[in-house]
């Protein structure tokens, strides 16, 4: 089989986020970067179905060099090959679906796995675009993923539930959480990774469909209010749950 996982170069959803100057992106000095952690999930069941079928596992990002890093963290996992489609641009969800969807093509993978979503911009939107940019299949929030043949049941998050799909391959799968446990890079993963060659290819360029015209941190929490101690306080609460907060 041939596996490609699609993987996110983040910020570090620990770290402190401050808008940089001129208020469209954020101020990176500082910044802890990562793999996207629902990346990781998608690069675990590309080297799990390798295992049990065979085959190979390319890992792809969209971005400038220090995407490298991320790269080298799916080599050290244990992916085959790494490829970075290379930008300096910070690009829309389009633009990066548009330059995976160039690359994948030339590909013809068996199984495209995404992370359900990238923990910077959180819209959910890249894995569906490419699917619909190579007119694929595709399988959304995926926990439980089987292959027999040239079919795939997926089972899927809904709200309230879970659902069981089925799509043929090639297909695209976006993965959360409970898909796998990933696994951590070993001591020799980690030294062959370093030495391991990246791909780097131009990404295809795009005009960009979305244009980010400012950025500010959500308002401070008010101070809270104590209205009293006892039980003669609850009509002046219940008034400013109605009156206030407007949330009764």
């Amino acid at each position: 089989m041939k596996l490609i996982a699609c993987v996110n170069h983040v910020p570090d959803t620990a770290a402190k986020i401050n808008v940089a100057a001129g208020g469209t992106s954020i101020d990176k000095n500082g910044v802890n970067f990562v793999i996207n952690p629902y990346d990781e999930f998608a690069v675990e069941e590309c080297l799990r179905l390798k295992e049990k079928n065979g085959g190979e596992v390319v890992a792809v990002s969209v971005g400038s060099d220090a995407h490298k890093e991320t790269l080298r963290k799916a080599l050290a996992m244990g992916a085959d090959k790494a490829v970075l489609l290379k930008t300096d641009d910070d690009r829309d969800s389009f633009g990066i679906a548009s330059a995976l969807a160039g690359y994948i093509k030339e590909q013809s993978p068996d199984l495209v796995l995404f992370g359900k979503q990238s923990v910077d911009g959180d819209d959910a939107a890249v894995g569906g675009m490419v699917a619909e940019l190579l007119g694929l299949p595709s399988v959304t929030v995926v926990v439980g993923l089987a292959i027999d043949g040239s079919s795939v049941t997926a089972e899927r998050e809904i709200e309230g539930g879970k659902e069981t799909v089925k799509a043929s391959l090639p297909c695209v799968i976006t993965a959360q959480k409970g898909l796998n446990e990933p696994r951590y890079p070993s001591l020799k993963g980690i030294m062959g990774a370093k030495s391991k060659p990246i791909e780097e290819r131009p990404a295809a360029t795009v005009p960009a469909r979305v244009q980010v015209v400012g950025m500010k941190k959500p308002a401070a929490k008010a101070a809270g209010k104590i209205v009293g101690t006892d039980a003669t306080a609850v009509p002046e609460l219940v008034r400013l749950l109605h009156e206030e907060a407007k949330v009764i």
